[in-house]
């Protein structure tokens, strides 16, 4: 009977062990093949924005997205496909034993504009949080009275709200200001105005009328300072996060340095000629398999993903790229972060172009007239904000919200 219990013990520990063993390799991606032999796969795990697309591999549809897929290591041209929507196509190399994961952003075929501004508005300009607008509605002189309830300056909140929640814009100050320029305060609470009179610093959360405004003409060295200051500090303690070699490159050798919103990437535009040593940090299993450039060229546009030390090329000839906040009158092109910060939003001349941050699946989501590089994410992946008139050019433009998703 000893003898009996011992071999019953034995054989389901031994059961056992063989099917934790059979689940743990099952779990690294191993499955038996036709000749009943247990390969080594990797695993592929897509999800998708909305979900619910198909999943194509090298052209055969296999699942739904939301799914993990064992496949044998080697490269895949992967599709998803979502009636309504533009395709999501990228070409990945599946290693054994390691996970690789994705989230597909999908975006509609035919985005549907909506008026946001309906009196004009001229040179907008995001807040740095990507919370606000601002612009200019101007002055229209043969419109009289009716036109000074609106001539100024605005400021646009552009965070989704819940359902029967709105903010309208509001008005900071009066006058006209066709030929004023404006700048954002680090924080975003402050705008410091120029105009022919003079330089003014308003508070964008009450209206102030012109007449009442205080010219600080003979601070604004010392606010600019401090506005600098600011943002050296925050742009330092980004720059902290990356490898010693990479801190010397963006600290000497770029220019416009923008982090991602979740401050994993920064996107930068070089200044000089560089070469990155590779494996900056120990490599990381599941990292991205896309054709990165680490001989870093002057006037080229980069994105550096610090937790995968990968560098990748997203503009080469980066001399009319604007890729921060301001927007000078001879810009042709806008380059800034998505809110997913897996993405990129590029407004040229009739296009805006969204693409992954390695600078594949690039998705044309609106071609049309609007006014380059006028085009501005939002905090909601879903909608954009561009400057069109439409097309009739004897009328003011006005912001136009476009739905993407």
């Amino acid at each position: 009977m000893t003898k009996l219990r011992l071999t019953i013990f034995s054989t389901t520990i031994i059961i056992v062990g063989l099917v934790g063993w059979l689940l743990f390799q099952f779990a690294k991606g191993y499955r038996v093949n036709d000749k009943l032999k247990l390969i080594p796969n990797g695993l592929l795990v897509i999800k998708s924005d909305p979900d619910g697309a198909q999943i194509f591999i090298n052209g055969e549809l296999k699942t739904a997205t939301n799914s993990t897929i064992p496949l044998p290591p080697g490269t895949y041209d992967i599709t998803l496909k979502k009636e309504g929507f533009l395709n999501w196509d990228k070409r990945l190399d599946i290693d054994a034993e390691i996970v690789t994961e994705y989230t597909a952003h999908l975006f509609k075929l035919a985005p549907s504009l909506s008026a946001t501004t309906f009196n004009g508005a001229i040179d907008p300009l995001p807040s740095n949080d990507m919370t606000k607008i601002a612009y200019v509605v101007p002055n229209k002189p043969n419109e009289g009275d009716l036109n000074k309830e609106f001539a100024g300056l605005w400021v646009m909140e552009i965070v989704d709200l819940p359902l029967g929640f709105s903010r309208d814009p509001r008005r900071v100050t009066d006058g006209d200001l066709t030929e004023a320029t404006f700048v954002w305060s680090e924080d975003d609470r402050e705008i410091l105005l120029t105009t022919k009179t003079g330089r003014y610093l308003l508070d964008t959360g009450k209206f102030t009328p012109q007449n009442q405004l205080t010219n600080v003409l003979g601070d604004v060295n010392e606010i600019e300072l401090k506005w600098k200051k600011e943002k050296e500090l925050k742009l330092n303690s980004q720059i902290k996060s990356l490898p010693d070699e990479m801190k010397d490159v963006i600290g000497r050798k770029a220019r416009a340095i923008v982090f991602s919103p979740d401050e994993d990437m920064v996107l930068y535009t070089a200044s000089a000629s560089a070469t990155l040593s590779d494996d900056l940090i120990k490599p990381v299993p599941g990292a991205s398999t896309q054709k990165q450039d680490r001989d870093i060229k002057d006037n080229h546009t980069y994105i550096y993903d610090i937790k995968e030390d990968r560098n990748f090329l997203v503009d080469s000839n980066s001399s009319d790229l604007i890729v921060d906040n301001f927007l000078p009158s001879n810009a042709a092109r806008r380059l800034t972060w998505f809110p997913t910060s897996r993405h990129l939003l590029l407004a040229e001349k009739d296009k805006i172009t969204v693409m992954d941050y390695d600078s594949t699946n690039k998705k044309e989501v609106y071609k049309g007239s609007f006014l380059a590089p006028n085009a501005f994410p939002t905090l909601s992946t879903g909608r954009i904000l561009i400057l069109t008139n439409l097309g009739a050019e004897d009328t003011l433009p006005n912001i136009y919200s476009l739905t993407i998703k």
